[in-house]
């Protein structure tokens, strides 16, 4: 499904403040796979998601998506496969539009664009069932201006937007961490469900050890541009949050942090 092979990424070359953060790193993740990615910060877990969506040029190696190369792609093709919600809930969804504009600019975006009508009225009927998955009414909301939201109504509605045209590639970058914790819970309990109903390979940074315990089908957690823990099926299952914090500490003892 998604192939990194041999990336290498060095910040600021040739300066004092120079910073190799991958050499040769690899990564495998299998079709409709749920992998959340845990690490402290400059563990560079922020920077793959980065790579992999096309923010971030690696200095080399591969991005290879279904057996396409994504490396270089122009950002509008990229966006057509990958969708992606940010840490800002304003970052997903235009404030200034409805919740139904916003729909309808997240249905186009795999589509030609042309002097047609933005608003399908024949499309707001599959919108609303697309909102009543999340269970906050907002199906009964569709001409409300988004800005006007809850962080967490924002970001579920960012979730929807995402994966409305169904991604070959979900990318969650920290989608919780500005919320309060009973949004947070929310959002990640909405995430899961729209995840495993739409079977979407997904890929979530996150700094919940919770959150990465009980949610996704494999863990990983990274260090200096590593992966020191790679844990599904039974060994993610039978892994604790003290699991993880262990190694976190032996990490930061080590580095003298």
């Amino acid at each position: 499904m998604l192939d990194l092979k041999g990336i290498h990424k060095t910040f600021n070359p040739g300066t004092i403040d120079e910073k190799v953060l991958f050499t040769d790193f690899n990564l495998h993740i299998a079709d409709r796979e749920f992998v959340a990615v845990i690490g402290s910060n400059g563990s560079g877990k922020t920077t793959m998601l980065n790579i992999i969506s096309g923010s971030v040029q690696p200095d080399a190696g591969s991005i290879m998506l279904d057996g396409t190369e994504m490396k270089g792609m122009k950002d509008f093709k990229r966006a057509r496969r990958i969708g992606r919600v940010f840490q800002n809930p304003s970052k997903g969804t235009s404030p200034s539009m409805t919740i139904w504009e916003n729909l309808s600019l997240a249905d186009n975006k795999a589509k030609r664009y042309g002097l047609t009508r933005g608003l399908n009225r024949q499309r707001k009927d599959f919108y609303r069932t697309q909102l009543e998955i999340l269970g906050m009414g907002l199906e009964d909301r569709m001409d409300t201006i988004a800005g006007s939201l809850s962080g967490g109504q924002r970001q579920a509605l960012a979730l929807i937007m995402a994966t409305l045209v169904r991604p070959d590639m979900l990318l969650l970058d920290e989608h919780t961490a500005a919320l309060d914790p009973k949004a947070a819970d929310i959002v990640m309990e909405l995430t899961d469900r729209v995840v495993k109903e739409k079977k979407i390979t997904s890929l979530m940074v996150t700094h919940n050890l919770r959150y990465a315990v009980e949610y996704g089908t494999r863990t990983l957690m990274m260090h200096e541009g590593g992966i020191v823990i790679d844990a599904t099926g039974e060994e993610k299952a039978n892994k604790s949050i003290d699991d993880y914090l262990s190694v976190f500490n032996e990490i930061s003892i080590e580095t003298g942090n």
